[in-house]
């Protein structure tokens, strides 16, 4: 590697790699840097910079302050290692998008809105419009299939007969507790008092144990029309 990308290693090693990999190939969250369109189009950090420093809020990305010598360089460093990323025998890694479009659309609507029961939950219209715009390949899979972050609610009726409503915070067989509207945390023992927890993301976990194959890459074909 050049001397600017070998300086540009160490910087985006503690910046960069967690999302995107230590080689740039990919990682806990970010895309595979050396197979990126935006990275192929890149011409001295006229498409990397801009995405840098102002982050891409939408798909979790924060921006980046850093100088135009620590950007050239960081850009340096992506630039060196696709060249070495495409140089290695074997084919090509990872998964394209268009590994996750074998499915047939109708087949996935039809699970959708049927037998996945998806649309008891979720509307194409409405969390679920331009998803494929928000999420590529397999983050959108991972998505379909583990989703994160998903909130869940619970309704406490106290002794009282009073039910106080909000966010799920904990719950264990001795505790419950949530955050209501004003941001107040409150607990209770599971012992003095009834609840009803309504996690969407457990019905996701119920589905894996009945997935087909043919279902998963229906409904992924059917989610990669929203757009």
């Amino acid at each position: 590697m050049s001397a600017a990308a070998q300086a540009g290693e160490s910087r985006f090693i503690q910046e960069c790699a967690f999302c995107h990999g230590r080689d740039a190939g990919g990682g806990e969250d970010g895309p595979d840097l050396t197979r990126s369109k935006l990275v192929a189009d890149d011409v001295a950090g006229d498409k990397i910079g801009p995405v840098v420093r102002n982050g891409r809020p939408q798909n979790g990305m924060p921006r980046f302050t850093v100088s135009d010598q620590e950007l050239a360089e960081i850009v340096a460093f992506i630039h060196a290692r696709k060249t070495i990323a495409e140089s290695q025998k074997g084919g090509r890694r990872g998964v394209d998008v268009t590994d996750l479009q074998t499915g047939n659309v109708e087949a996935g609507k039809q699970y959708f809105n049927g037998a996945g029961k998806c649309a008891s939950c979720h509307s194409p219209a409405g969390d679920l419009a331009d998803v494929a715009k928000r999420y590529e390949g397999l983050r959108l899979e991972e998505r379909l299939l583990y989703p994160r972050g998903a909130k869940g609610k619970i309704a406490v009726t106290l002794p009282s007969g009073e039910t106080i409503s909000g966010a799920l915070a904990y719950h264990d067989e001795f505790h419950v507790a949530l955050t209501d509207d004003t941001g107040r945390y409150r607990s209770w023992s599971t012992s003095r008092v009834k609840y009803k927890i309504d996690a969407p993301a457990d019905a996701h976990a119920d589905l894996l144990a009945k997935y087909t194959d043919a279902d998963i890459h229906n409904l992924m074909a059917y989610l990669q029309t929203l757009r």
